[in-house]
């Protein structure tokens, strides 16, 4: 397994994990299970299947791994059996959630006011949404987010790397060229650390999530982008009639995306679209609010509403409520 160190020039260098010391381990690998049992063709169907942690399989039902071909419900059960012996899917006090949380990374978003506004930046191990009309912002932060999260920690950086999933075409790979320019880094070795899929259908978005489980196990990855999440779900899916399905297939992606972020503690990062509020009000003038309905917001840790101020000026704020030391409190602009 590989991570990062900071050189001269704050360029990025890839080096082998037995480098680093007092490093815990976040997940424990699936071929773990073969030492407690488990025949070494069951573990290459569960990484076929997109399974290569004992940690992600654990986030997987019995009844959706009975549906991985070859393995029957009494192997399942054996291999669930083993999995809990290597990690701890049951209680633990809060000191040691407290202690857990310390491994929680936050992201620069190069603006110190927007940092100030998510406690310290984007963090991993959550969802960050931002939603907002076109031109406010959503795709340039996504931008700024593949080149800070490359900075080391101790600049505000991921030291890791970055997976974008464009479903819009909206990934410029040459508008990261001046961002890595204004942080000091190198401008190529920036742009090899990102690894890019442009998605056509929301079933080609979800497959590519899949495939990400095996980068993510081998190399440092500190960072998921999703540009946008819901646009491929508005166009496959129309009318009223196949709202229903479409929520439910919407869950699936985001229950995975959740999953991604806890196995393997990256920020993930999702921009949404906006649609007509026709319940807003008569005293705001542009009512709008996200797409997704209930099933998306309730995915999201935290959901940031993104607006065009004056000129190139973009106004952001923490949607709904605010999070202070004291706890939640009324929303400020």
């Amino acid at each position: 397994m590989l991570a990062f160190k900071s050189e001269e020039h704050n360029q990025l260098q890839l080096v082998d994990r037995d480098e680093i010391d007092d490093e815990e381990e976040l997940f424990e690998m699936i071929d773990k299970l073969t030492a407690h049992g488990i025949n070494a063709g069951d573990v290459k169907k569960l990484q076929d299947a997109g399974i290569y942690t004992c940690n992600g399989l654990m986030m997987h039902t019995k009844k959706n791994l009975t549906g991985i071909k070859g393995l029957s419900e009494a192997k399942v059960d054996k291999i669930c059996e083993a999995a809990e012996k290597i990690v701890n899917f049951g209680y633990i006090t809060g000191s040691d959630a407290l202690i857990k949380r310390k491994s929680v990374v936050r992201i620069t978003t190069g603006s110190q006011a927007l940092d100030e506004l998510l406690g310290g930046g984007i963090e991993t191990s959550s969802i960050t949404e931002a939603f907002g009309e076109f031109r406010s912002g959503k795709t340039q932060l996504a931008h700024t987010l593949c080149v800070s999260t490359q900075l080391p920690i101790n600049m505000k950086g991921g030291n890791g790397k970055v997976a974008y999933i464009d479903t819009e075409g909206t990934f410029r790979p040459d508008r990261i060229v001046p961002i890595a320019t204004r942080f000091g880094m190198d401008a190529g070795a920036v742009l090899d650390n990102i690894i890019y899929a442009r998605a056509y259908t929301y079933e080609h978005q979800y497959n590519l999530l899949l495939g990400l489980a095996a980068k993510m196990s081998e190399e440092p990855f500190r960072l998921l982008i999703v540009d946008s999440v819901i646009a491929l779900f508005r166009v496959d899916f129309t009318g009223r009639g196949e709202l229903a399905d479409r929520q439910q297939k919407l869950a699936q992606m985001l229950s995975r995306l959740i999953k991604i972020a806890e196995e393997f503690n990256v920020a993930v990062y999702m921009t949404n679209q906006v649609i007509a509020d026709p319940g807003g009000g008569v005293f705001i003038s542009d009512p709008k609010k996200p797409a997704g309905g209930h099933v998306l917001a309730h995915a999201a840790t935290i959901r940031l509403m993104f607006r065009k101020g004056k000129g190139e000026q973009r106004v952001c704020k923490h949607y709904v409520f605010q999070i202070t030391g004291g706890g939640i409190t009324d929303a400020k602009d």
